[in-house]
């Protein structure tokens, strides 16, 4: 089942730019532009997850937020143009998980909502590895990736959150198949060839982490 990401916010051109990105991070955006129309849908179906703005018609985005702590504890990150610290505050303790001030980047809200997520239990498995097929798809659909690139990212992915040595990396890389043409100063350019490929397909969502001193670490 597709994690479900509500946005409500009034700017149709943010909404819909919003939506894209999160559609395109694997998940399933629902569009609402005015805050009592969305409590009421919150309340027969809940989503995952809640981008409120604060300024909306009608019902604005802290008497949403109040409302919607009343039955439901959905992570909220609200948005809002005011960036006084009153405003935060009162965001927060309105019940909402997160805050982000206008304007923002899409992929730092990407960022966030992957963060919440993941904290709360509703990450998902976005990537696979298949190694009967030598190939690695995210939501469904294949990489085209070389078959180093393949190698480095299938050893990294089979242990998300584990940090690895260049070294250790091309150890793993080469099980399998003693054959495959890296070498350990080749890893940082595979490497970069694989975070391009990864962009392209979930815009504003960074798998392969650099650890200073260490080596590298995927973590999606």
């Amino acid at each position: 089942m597709s994690t479900r990401v509500a946005i409500v916010e009034d700017e149709p051109e943010l909404a819909a730019l919003v939506a894209d990105y999160a559609r395109a991070a694997g998940y399933e955006p629902a569009l609402f532009d005015d805050g009592a129309q969305a409590l009421a849908a919150f309340q027969d179906a809940q989503p995952d997850l809640v981008v409120l703005d604060l300024m909306l018609p009608g019902l604005d985005g802290l008497s949403v937020c109040r409302a919607l702590r009343a039955f439901s504890q959905v992570p909220v990150i609200m948005v809002t143009a005011r960036v006084e610290e009153i405003d935060r505050l009162l965001g927060l303790e309105a019940g909402a998980d997160d805050y982000l001030c206008k304007p923002f980047s899409p992929r730092e809200l990407m960022a966030r909502i992957k963060a919440i997520l993941r904290r709360s239990g509703h990450a998902a498995a976005v990537l696979a590895v298949d190694s009967a097929a030598h190939r690695i798809t995210v939501h469904g659909k294949p990489l085209d990736l070389t078959p180093s690139e393949y190698g480095i990212l299938a050893a990294l992915a089979r242990r998300p959150g584990q940090v690895f040595s260049r070294a250790q990396l091309l150890d793993l890389a080469r099980e399998g198949n003693a054959s495959l043409d890296v070498t350990d100063r080749a890893i940082d350019s595979h490497i970069k060839n694989v975070r391009r490929k990864l962009e392209a397909v979930l815009p504003g969502v960074e798998a392969i982490h650099s650890i200073y001193g260490l080596g590298y670490r995927f973590d999606l």
